[in-house]
């Protein structure tokens, strides 16, 4: 594959697909600056594997196992950084801008406080996989899948029971 097809390619499937990458991005990294970090290492893994993207499975597929790799590595990695770092360094996190949907903004909190699976499982159950091709993308049975996804759904269900929207 040529650097031109290659960026073709690129183009297309970030054109194509950048909004799939955003909703993982906004799961994993809360802070705005985290966000641009977290998306930029995923779109220059991406750009790493098309050459190795061999059209076995779908793109969309392809795209969500990298960009969920990728977000779970810079995860792991930044909360040992995270635990390393003096509270003063962090208060950044607490001076970001307001949220511009509280229930969204609170489904996003409550899909970040879940582990890398599940958080996983979220969001691929929210863009509409089966539980075949999550099974595949994740590398689980698809049985765990099911077990997993019903113990999420009852997790949220009875958090939301919780959440009052402005005190209403």
């Amino acid at each position: 594959m040529t650097e031109q097809e290659q960026q073709h390619v690129f183009e297309k499937w970030l054109s194509q697909y950048k909004g799939l990458i955003f909703k993982i991005v906004r799961a994993y990294a809360v802070a705005a600056m985290d966000q641009d970090d977290l998306f930029q290492e995923i779109v220059i893994q991406v750009w790493r594997s098309i050459p190795r993207f061999r059209e076995e499975s779908a793109v969309i597929t392809w795209l969500y196992r990298i960009s969920l790799n990728t977000a779970i590595k810079w995860s792991t990695r930044e909360r040992k950084r995270f635990y390393d770092e003096p509270i003063e360094k962090a208060e950044h996190v607490l001076l970001e801008g307001h949220p511009i949907d509280n229930r969204l903004t609170w489904l996003y909190e409550e899909i970040h406080k879940l582990d890398e699976i599940d958080r996983s499982l979220t969001l691929l159950l929210l863009d509409g996989f089966s539980y075949k091709e999550m099974a595949v993308i994740l590398g689980i049975t698809e049985s765990n899948v099911g077990v997993k996804i019903n113990r999420i759904k009852k997790q949220l269900i009875s958090k939301s029971k919780t959440y009052s929207y402005d005190g209403v």
